[in-house]
């Protein structure tokens, strides 16, 4: 575990040594508020639905550019040698870069909490605000943002290139989340429709923002985590043998 920390406080250094992660933080926030706040005064409805709705979008932007440049840039740099002649397995190393996004994906989750409170307090009768869909949504934003994360990871582990990078975990994490939409569901096969709203990351989000915990969409997300993070971790071996 101290292995996993001393990589998790060093990735941690790299995000807040440089503007970068506050430009982005900015730039989430104005944009996954903005989005909602003006037609929230618009209509004057207290609902959240639209702000969650459209998170799993954002954060498809969002996560590829942050993880991007993870293992890219340590390739490019020449830096990836020296990290792997470290005192530590391949998968610390691909843990403590996990925790290191997962962490600063917390931090820009965290810098929306204002929302509801705002929402709350200018409701007409604030008793008929429901917190338990809010307290679902945020779990479920957290743990799609960790598949976000694990997938984007590896997408980063097979270029040096952060662009290229960046592209990859978008593609990847946009097909895991169309897969279970509306868009899918409706144009595929009837046999096909259940298993496409368990693969879809979607499907389950929903599920999770509504306030339902079903234990097979939680299984589901921390399989799909691990799996990614285990190819990362098989990417960085076979790279030793080159």
């Amino acid at each position: 575990m101290r292995r996993v920390l001393t990589v998790f406080g060093r990735e941690m250094r790299s995000y807040f040594s440089t503007p970068i992660a506050y430009v982005f933080l900015v730039i989430y926030l104005a944009v996954s508020q903005g989005f909602f706040l003006y037609p929230f005064f618009l209509i004057a409805e207290a609902d959240l639905r639209r702000f969650f709705f459209l998170q799993p979008i954002f954060m498809l932007f969002l996560i590829p550019a942050i993880t991007m440049r993870t293992w890219a840039e340590e390739k490019k740099v020449g830096t990836m040698e020296m990290l792997m002649t470290l005192p530590a397995r391949d998968i610390e190393i691909v843990l403590g870069k996990f925790l290191a996004c997962l962490a600063f994906w917390a931090v820009a989750l965290a810098t929306t909490v204002s929302l509801p409170w705002i929402v709350y307090h200018l409701a007409a009768e604030k008793a008929s605000f429901d917190w338990g869909p809010v307290l679902g949504a945020y779990m479920g934003l957290f743990l799609l943002g960790a598949v976000y994360i694990s997938i984007c990871l590896f997408a980063s582990s097979l270029t040096e290139n952060q662009i290229v990078a960046f592209i990859l975990g978008l593609t990847f994490c946009g097909a895991f989340l169309l897969v279970g939409s509306a868009v899918v569901i409706y144009t595929v096969p009837e046999w096909l429709v259940k298993p496409a709203q368990f693969l879809g990351l979607w499907s389950s989000f929903e599920s999770i923002s509504r306030g339902v915990i079903d234990s097979r969409n939680i299984i589901y997300y921390l399989s799909l985590i691990v799996f990614f993070l285990y190819l990362n971790a098989n990417m960085i071996e076979s790279r030793k043998w080159k």
